[in-house]
């Protein structure tokens, strides 16, 4: 995305020829004659970079003033300092108050562009830095990771969603991995460089919301907040778990979501902000609806594109998939050797049916990887699963197998037949010519056992 740049100087002829040189370039320009159009502008739209005169005629404020009022409103705002006037001493002060850099007039083009791109560039590395460390330590995959028909759908579904600007709505199981579909759709935009902040509607109550949510100003206490809308500007903002979001929000969120302007609270500043709206929810949304948790109307403005992501019982064959990926991450973590993980083991996995989904599968690997036995390279076999997940997986066997009984002899011989083959599907991950090695038919042979049957290789 093109960004924005505020040129602040006195001297029209100076405004002028400076933002048609970063227009040449690129940007997007935006100019204030004076310290109070310069903040009304901030105010209102928080710019990706300022350049600002220090030196100026018919001003309440100079430069000097208003790079303080910045840092204290947006510090990860990059202010240039430019002056005709400069000296060492006024370069130094500058840098004092936070300003990226100083730049004396008559500047060269070079210079200017130059001090621009890497004051954009170093802010960018600050915010992903800042994200790295957020994250650090998390396991969760950063791609989709299965080879069943349902995630290659919803793999399509986001490289057609993401380069649209267009609002997203993802439900599924809690665990199944909606926010990794939500972040994904951020890295595939044209909003990747930009900021992507996660709103946890669960824990907004309803005091605190409308600050965390969108900022203040003006209050008691005098101290300014930026609220998420702000932070998420020309990047992506995510609200987890929308239905958790209080009743009285979710009104606020009405307006703000279709027109992207909003006030914070205390102020009567009109607040314009670019932002990508992606949320998600793990409830019926028809039910919240009637239940009164969610607005109909905000449901409408929110489910512009809607995804659904499977839960993990709905794609078992890629299970040992995502076991493999997560022993291969934990390892790397703890400064470990990868585990073994023993076909009988992976088996029951695939017939337990995860009602935590992704994220339960990780919490079980992680425990496996605590406490399996370093110095042995055996296999681990299903015995070192939890309990639930041991007695789970039998209950699903034992129900199939109960199925059969009640069904005559050529169905239920089908019905074993179907199981069996989908079994080793997910053995072999969809492999047809290892698995039909081991269930010892011709390649071709297998290949229209499984059309027959209604099944179908990854």
């Amino acid at each position: 995305m093109n960004e924005e740049i505020l040129v602040v100087d006195d001297e029209p002829d100076i405004r002028s020829l400076i933002s048609l040189t970063l227009e040449d370039e690129g940007f997007l320009t935006i100019q204030a004659a004076n310290a109070q159009d310069a903040r009304s502008i901030i105010a209102s739209r928080p710019p990706s970079c300022v350049i600002l005169d220090i030196w100026m005629r018919d001003s309440d404020m100079d430069g000097i003033d208003i790079l303080k009022w910045v840092q204290e409103l947006y510090p990860e705002v990059p202010v240039l300092m430019i002056s005709g006037h400069g000296n060492i001493e006024t370069a130094v002060q500058a840098l004092k108050f936070g300003a990226h850099d100083f730049i004396e007039k008559p500047f060269k083009t070079e210079r200017l562009l130059l001090t621009v791109k890497r004051a954009l560039q170093q802010t960018r590395l600050a915010r992903e830095n800042a994200e790295l460390r957020a994250s650090s330590g998390r396991t969760s995959p950063q791609r989709l990771i299965g080879q069943s028909s349902v995630m290659k759908q919803l793999q399509q579904a986001i490289e057609r969603v993401a380069p649209t600007a267009s609002r997203v709505l993802i439900t599924g199981t809690s665990g199944s991995g909606k926010e990794l579909v939500a972040r994904l759709i951020h890295e595939q935009s044209e909003r990747q460089d930009g900021p992507f902040i996660v709103a946890n509607c669960a824990r907004l109550n309803t005091t605190q919301a409308a600050m965390e949510l969108f900022g203040s100003e003006g209050l008691q206490s005098g101290r300014r907040v930026i609220g998420l809308f702000e932070q998420a500007h020309r990047g992506t903002l995510y609200f987890d778990e929308i239905c958790d979001l209080p009743a009285d929000i979710q009104s606020q969120l009405v307006r703000t979501v279709a027109e992207q302007t909003f006030r914070r609270v205390g102020g009567n500043t009109e607040v314009t902000t670019d932002v990508r709206i992606i949320s998600s929810s793990s409830r019926d949304l028809q039910a919240a609806i009637s239940e009164h948790r969610l607005r109909e109307d905000l449901y409408y403005r929110l489910g512009v594109i809607s995804l659904v992501v499977p839960a993990l019982s709905s794609r078992r064959e890629d299970i040992g998939a995502l076991a493999r990926y997560f022993v291969s991450e934990f390892a790397k973590q703890l400064g470990t050797s990868p585990i073994k993980l023993g076909e009988d083991l992976l088996n029951a996995m695939r017939a337990y049916d995860w009602p935590g989904s992704v994220r339960q599968l990780r919490n079980v690997i992680e425990t496996l990887m605590i406490i399996a036995d370093k110095s042995s390279d055996e296999p681990l076999s299903a015995d070192s699963l939890p309990k639930e997940v041991i007695a789970g997986a039998g209950q699903n066997v034992n129900a199939v197998l109960d199925q059969s009984l009640s069904l005559p002899l050529r169905e239920a011989r089908e019905a074993f037949e179907r199981e069996y083959m989908r079994s080793q599907l997910e053995k072999f991950e969809g492999n047809v010519s290892q698995m039909a090695k081991f269930v010892g038919m011709e390649r071709s042979a297998l290949h229209r056992k499984l059309k027959n049957l209604g099944l179908q290789a990854p």
